[in-house]
């Protein structure tokens, strides 16, 4: 089974860049997607709707042309979720969740606190608020791969300039400490960590300067998986060929 996981930064202008093309020839299963920047009736053209999958979108109610994500599944799935029960986080289009049996696929997007303290707090509000949410899926039985741009990175190796970042958000020390807790004490896995434990790539590079050229990036894309699939990661890549976002593409291959 392949998963890919894009913020998109826009999906009309992702489009634009080639990136169904792109999908087209990746044989995924499920794709999703973040920071599709659109409502769905704008997205009447049939490449929204890419050939052999079931797609599914959940807008943010709450501002037109803002977050979004969207998940495209080869198989049609028994269920599709779209809320998880706040309306501060769920009206910014922030959750979808597609169940195929025991497994659910999750395009999630975790807020930014770049653009002033006022984000930063519902950052912070969404961490704890989410934090007994993931700890019910992981009780559940049910096999979860958590996809998105969570807005943290985790280690030194996940961004080129650790030290002068510390104050800034994405890498504030009480970030990376919540995802110490996910990760060392709940036992979610961090897919790429798994398979790439010394590896150093980013999964997103700042317009300004030259950051993409000059690979002063981060990696804040992930696919979180709980502690029964682990032994099912197979395989995983960070696309960079080509541009479709200020994001790359994460794909994964798990073992059927």
């Amino acid at each position: 089974m392949r998963i890919i996981s894009l913020n998109a930064n826009g999906i009309r202008s992702a489009a634009n860049k080639g990136v169904f093309e792109w999908l087209r020839k990746q044989d995924a299963d499920v794709v999703c997607l973040q920071e599709t920047k659109a409502q769905e009736d704008q997205l009447v053209d049939p490449m929204f709707r890419p050939d052999r999958h079931h797609c599914f979108y959940r807008d943010a109610s709450s501002k037109k042309g803002y977050s979004g994500v969207a998940i495209y599944a080869r198989r049609e799935p028994d269920q599709v979720l779209t809320s998880l029960g706040w309306d501060a986080f769920d009206n910014e289009g922030r959750y979808i969740e597609a169940r195929f049996g025991k497994l659910s696929v999750v395009s999630l997007y975790i807020p930014s606190g770049s653009s002033g303290d006022e984000r930063q707090q519902f950052k912070f509000e969404v961490m704890d608020w989410i934090t007994p949410i993931f700890d019910a899926w992981l009780k559940s039985g049910r096999d979860y791969v958590l996809c998105g741009d969570w807005n943290i990175v985790h280690t030194k190796d996940d961004i080129k300039n650790w030290t002068s970042n510390q104050k800034n958000s994405g890498c504030l020390p009480q970030e990376r400490a919540w995802l110490d807790l996910l990760f060392k004490q709940r036992g979610w896995v961090d897919s790429f960590r798994t398979l790439k434990p010394d590896a150093v790539e980013y999964t997103w590079w700042s317009n300004r300067g030259r950051a993409r050229e000059n690979n002063v990036g981060w990696r804040i894309d992930y696919q979180v998986v709980t502690p029964s699939l682990r032994e099912r990661l197979k395989h995983c890549s960070i696309y960079r060929d080509e541009r479709f976002s200020d994001h790359a593409p994460y794909t994964v291959d798990y073992a059927d």
